[in-house]
């Protein structure tokens, strides 16, 4: 077999689809799935976060075990394993900042510099980042490598300007989705190298996603379509089963490209790669920081500055968890999943106005109130566990409020 046919051979044994307009729609989808999905099984199946991050990462590691047996691309088999790669994710960065306090910000430079390192190792070893060139098992570890980090760096992003920042869910989707556009057009019009541009847009379909699947899925009342969870999720899975099915049928996403289209795109050790990619991490730096500090300041002047203490600030949290008690003894349970509902969302819309004011009180309250919404939420909500619970955030928030 001369170099054509190998190189041939090559890209049609590739384990991962061609980028066309598909791949993008199917990822967003994928992406807000990972959003909804995993806040259907966490709270409208009240598993709680540890046991639904225990499942999930169980059907993950069972999925890209299947996916690296594969020896070619199989389109059923690859979504299936950026759908449970975005619930993972997603769910890891939960884990962090609510099951351990994790600041945000702290998570977005951990994940940040993690992908970076991906990214660095991935290219000493293989010399190109293309995802046209996945047909060797290193190859393929990289990616996925990458895949996962881009979902958790995308969630502690999204969650860290739509909740912590005060932005919200569809202000935050406007804004990652201008940037993609922004990506896309520097792409088109200014050359930017195709590799650079297309991880730079993966990573930012995560926050897109989740904004979305968020906008959807929470109530009205806080600012969403009110959907809920598991509507939001059957509508996006029924969507990706679609195109799956439709990928199978026309099998558009596993054509072939020519020897002289292969080696355009895997070229990126020149120059001028080198110094789009730094221009790119200088721009996001700057626009990141930027922003955060613009934000930031903001909430810090709503705040006053003579209040140094959250007293007279957690009533009605405080009245909230009244109400929920006042359901458990009732054994009106739905009521009082309505409850926990409200009340995390009260408390993450006032957090990052109380954090600023007393943060070290703040994370202790926080941790009573995890515990509320976890034995609140749980399928089979024991009463005796409920009022423990919600016994000790009320002392929390009475201490805090004297």
């Amino acid at each position: 077999m001369n170099s054509v046919e190998q190189n041939k051979a090559k890209i049609i044994l590739s384990k991962v689809p061609e980028v066309t307009i598909f791949f993008w729609i199917i990822k967003i989808l994928c992406t807000t799935v990972g959003e909804t999905f995993s806040d259907f099984i966490n709270e409208n199946l009240g598993l709680g976060l540890i046991n639904t991050t225990i499942i999930m990462g169980i059907a993950f590691f069972i999925v890209v075990y299947l996916q690296f047996r594969a020896t070619k691309y199989i389109p059923g088999l690859y979504w299936l394993t950026v759908v449970l790669i975005s619930v993972f994710g997603t769910l890891v960065t939960d884990n962090l900042t609510d099951g351990m306090g994790v600041p945000l910000e702290l998570s977005t430079i951990v994940f940040s510099i993690l992908l970076l390192l991906t990214f660095l190792f991935w290219y000493l070893n293989e010399k190109t980042l293309s995802i046209h060139s996945i047909y060797t098992r290193k190859r393929e570890a990289f990616y996925w490598l990458t895949i996962l980090f881009t979902f958790a760096l995308g969630t502690a992003v999204g969650d860290l300007y739509s909740e912590k920042l005060g932005l919200g869910y569809l202000p935050t989707g406007i804004i990652v989705a201008s940037i993609i556009v922004c990506v896309l057009l520097a792409y088109k019009v200014f050359k930017l190298d195709a590799v650079l541009a297309f991880w730079a847009a993966y990573i930012f379909t995560r926050p897109l996603g989740a904004s979305i699947g968020d906008f959807l899925s929470q109530p009205s009342k806080y600012g969403g379509l009110g959907l809920g969870a598991t509507i939001t999720s059957v509508i996006f899975l029924s969507g990706i089963l679609g195109i799956i099915v439709f990928l199978v049928a026309t099998k558009c996403d596993i054509k072939p490209k020519n020897e002289i289209a292969e080696a355009q795109q895997i070229n990126e050790g020149n120059k001028n790669v080198l110094k789009q990619t730094i221009a790119v991490l200088c721009v996001f730096l700057v626009a990141g920081l930027s922003s955060y500090v613009y934000f930031n300041n903001s909430i810090a002047q709503q705040t006053d500055s003579s209040q140094t203490t959250l007293k007279g600030l957690v009533t009605d949290f405080i009245t909230i968890e009244n109400d929920i008690q006042n359901d458990v003894n009732s054994n009106n349970f739905a009521a009082a999943k309505t409850s926990a509902d409200d009340l995390e969302h009260e408390w993450d819309t006032q957090a990052a106005k109380l954090q600023k004011i007393d943060k070290t009180t703040w994370s202790q309250i926080d941790g009573t109130i995890d515990s509320v919404l976890a034995s609140t939420r749980s399928s089979n909500p024991d009463t005796s566990k409920c009022t423990s619970s919600i016994n000790d955030s009320l002392s929390a928030l009475n201490s805090a409020n004297k």
